[in-house]
C-alpha cells in the first residue's frame, strides 16, 4: 500500500508565505514525477509545478518566481515553497506522484489527502 501524506498550508495574509510537504510511504520502489495541484472552490483542479526523479521544474505562469518546488528522493518528500501569496492562490493543495510499488513494478499516480492554503486579503 502506497500512501501521500501532506502537511502544511493554513491561513495567511496577502503577501505572506507558507510551505507545504508530501511525503510518500509504503510499497515503493521507485518515484518518477512528483507534482503539486491545486482546486479553487468552483474551478477545476490545474497543476501548479512538476519535478523529475532529475529535478528538473516546471511551473504555470501565475506562480514562477513566487512558488518553488523541490523534493528530497531519500526521504520520498516533495515540497511547495510558496512566497508573495496572493488571494488568487486561495485553494486545496494536493501533492500527486508517479510511484512503482514493489509488488507490481507498474507505475500507478497517487494523489495526497489536499490541504487548504487560504490568502486573506
Amino acid at each position: 500500500q502506497v500512501q501521500l501524506v501532506e502537511s502544511g498550508g493554513g491561513l495567511v495574509q496577502a503577501g505572506g508565505s507558507l510551505g507545504l510537504s508530501c511525503a510518500a510511504s509504503g510499497n515503493i520502489f521507485s518515484i518518477k514525477d512528483m507534482g503539486w495541484y491545486r482546486q479553487a472552490p468552483g474551478k477545476q483542479r490545474e497543476l501548479v509545478a512538476t519535478i523529475t526523479s532529475g529535478g528538473s521544474t516546471n511551473y504555470i505562469v501565475s506562480v514562477k518566481g513566487r512558488f518553488t518546488i523541490s523534493r528530497d528522493n531519500a526521504k520520498n518528500t516533495v515540497y511547495l515553497q510558496m512566497n508573495s501569496l496572493k488571494p488568487e492562490d486561495t485553494a486545496v493543495y494536493y501533492c500527486n506522484a508517479k510511484i512503482m510499488p514493489f509488488t507490481t513494478r507498474v507505475d500507478y499516480v497517487y494523489w495526497g489527502q489536499g490541504t487548504q492554503v487560504t490568502v486573506s486579503s
